[in-house]
C-alpha cells in the first residue's frame, strides 16, 4: 500500500541558506526514494519574503550587507561561511556577480502563476525555483526584473504569453497577495523552514541525514514515539 508525505517549504530566493537547504532537501527525496519507493512526496513551496519593503528597482548588494553587518569585513566572513556549506551540498556561490538585492515580490508572483499552469507537475514547478536560484546566486541575474523572471520561467518549460497574463491579472495578484498573507501568519521562525506531514517542523538548511530522519519519523510517528 503506498502512502502520501507532504512536506511544506518556506523559502526566499534571496536566502543563500535556502538554496543549500533545497539541495539537502533533494539529497534527502532521493535516499527515502531508495528506501521507501511506495512513499508519494508532495511538496508544497511556500513563499516568504524576508525583505518586503525592498523597493521594486532593488538596492545595491554589497552595501546593503555592509550596512545590515557593520564592515566590509563582517560581510566577507559571513559569506565565506556560506560558500564553505554551499560547497558541502555541491554549491558555488559567486556573491561578486551579484549588483543588486532585489525586491523577490515579483518572482514568488510568477511562482504561483507557474504552480497554476503546472498543476500536477511538481517537477516543472521545482525546476523553475531552481532556476531562479541558480540565476541570482550563481549568475547574479536581477530575479527583480519582470523580463529576466518571464525569460527563465521560458526555459523552465512555461508558455511565456499564459504566465505573464496569469501575474499581470487582478485575480490572480488578489490570491497571491492572500497567499503570502497566510504565509506570513504562520509560525515560521526563519527560512528555510520544512514542516513534515503537518506534524514535524525543522528550521534552518538542516543535513539530509535529519532531513531523512524528520520524513521517516512523519511516516511512522507511532513507533518514532516508542523508540524514545
Amino acid at each position: 500500500m503506498s502512502a502520501t508525505l507532504a512536506i511544506d517549504v518556506h523559502f526566499d530566493l534571496i536566502c543563500p541558506w535556502c538554496l543549500i537547504g533545497r539541495r539537502h532537501l533533494a539529497s534527502a527525496l532521493a535516499q527515502l526514494r531508495q528506501r521507501r519507493p511506495d512513499v508519494d512526496v508532495v511538496t508544497d513551496w511556500r513563499s516568504h519574503i524576508l525583505l518586503p519593503d525592498t523597493p521594486p528597482q532593488g538596492v545595491p548588494y554589497q552595501a546593503f550587507y555592509e550596512r545590515r553587518l557593520g564592515s566590509a569585513e563582517a560581510v566577507a566572513a559571513r559569506r565565506a561561511q556560506v560558500r564553505e556549506a554551499g560547497r558541502a551540498a555541491g554549491i558555488e556561490f559567486a556573491f561578486e556577480r551579484i549588483a543588486l538585492m532585489p525586491s523577490t515580490l515579483a518572482a514568488h508572483q510568477f511562482i504561483a502563476c507557474a504552480r497554476g499552469l503546472g498543476v500536477g507537475d511538481e517537477r516543472r514547478l521545482e525546476g523553475f525555483i531552481d532556476r531562479l536560484f541558480t540565476a541570482y546566486f550563481l549568475e547574479g541575474r536581477d530575479i527583480g526584473d519582470a523580463a529576466v523572471l518571464g525569460e527563465i520561467a521560458v526555459h523552465a518549460g512555461f508558455p511565456e504569453a499564459a504566465i505573464r497574463a496569469c501575474v499581470e491579472a487582478p485575480d490572480s495578484r488578489r490570491r497571491f497577495f492572500e497567499k503570502l498573507a497566510a504565509n506570513a501568519g504562520e509560525s515560521v521562525s526563519g527560512v528555510p523552514f520544512f514542516v513534515f506531514a503537518n506534524r514535524f517542523a525543522l528550521s534552518g538548511a538542516q543535513p539530509p541525514a535529519v532531513l531523512l530522519a524528520a520524513m521517516e519519523q512523519a511516516l511512522h510517528p507511532q513507533a518514532a514515539a516508542a523508540a524514545l
